[in-house]
């Protein structure tokens, strides 16, 4: 599947075809898929690998009764700077009282990301609520893996993102490599794993200067399918 023929496209996707990304569909988005030998990637993303899944389902609700409204809607709800699994795989990051990010699951279907954007339009006569907000176009959305995860973002951000630290599905609002960035840890199955969402402005100064990071440690970049094995 060619991204550029597609209405929405990853904020970085000629940066992900020059480097040998295979784009596929997945739910009805081009994501990258692999870049030429999906079983090399596996090892990649165990050991430190780069994913970008900006073209998948996200949203974000903020401002009075924004909380309440969500766990009305069966939202489980974590506290500020947590986040909590949902039954449909998503993933809902409390970012502060009344501000919760929801990234869809990894097998790209809007799910309860698709349900609470409906609901909240027809909604339009219950106040408070909060406001949604457009993350999806607003920030690209990068996945961090592998076992020396922490020790490259030691080099890029001034929190202690170490597993002894920074337990799984906490958040650090912070900068990133001198630009803001929300971090959420989320291991994949067994593998360590970090969120990392970054205004979407910044999205082709992000994945190379990641990628440079990496290259201590033998990283490189990883397709949805290597995300997929990792949770087998």
């Amino acid at each position: 599947m060619d991204p550029a023929g597609q209405t929405r496209r990853s904020f970085v996707y000629r940066r992900l075809a020059e480097a040998g990304a295979v784009f596929g569909a997945v739910a009805d988005v081009a994501l990258a898929v692999h870049y030429g030998d999906p079983d090399a990637e596996l090892e990649t993303a165990r050991r430190l690998g780069l994913a970008d899944l900006s073209v998948l389902p996200r949203v974000g609700f903020k401002g009075a009764g924004a909380a309440k409204w969500l766990a009305a809607q069966g939202v489980s709800l974590p506290e500020v700077n947590g986040a909590a699994a949902q039954p449909d795989g998503a993933l809902a990051a409390r970012l502060g009282p009344d501000e919760v990010l929801l990234l869809g699951g990894l097998d790209g279907a809007a799910g309860l990301v698709g349900r609470l954007d409906e609901a909240w339009a027809e909604a339009s006569t219950v106040e408070p609520r909060g406001y949604p907000v457009p993350r999806r176009e607003t920030h690209a959305w990068f996945v961090v893996t592998g076992a020396q995860a922490a020790d490259m973002f030691a080099k890029l951000c001034a929190v202690d993102l170490r597993p002894q630290s920074f337990a799984n599905h906490r958040i650090a609002q912070t900068s990133v490599a001198r630009a803001n960035a929300i971090v959420i840890r989320a291991d994949l199955a067994g593998t360590l794993a970090y969120h990392l969402l970054v205004d979407s402005a910044t999205a082709d100064y992000y994945l190379p200067v990641l990628l440079d990071a990496m290259s201590e440690f033998t990283g490189g970049l990883v397709g949805h399918q290597a995300l997929q094995a990792l949770l087998q």
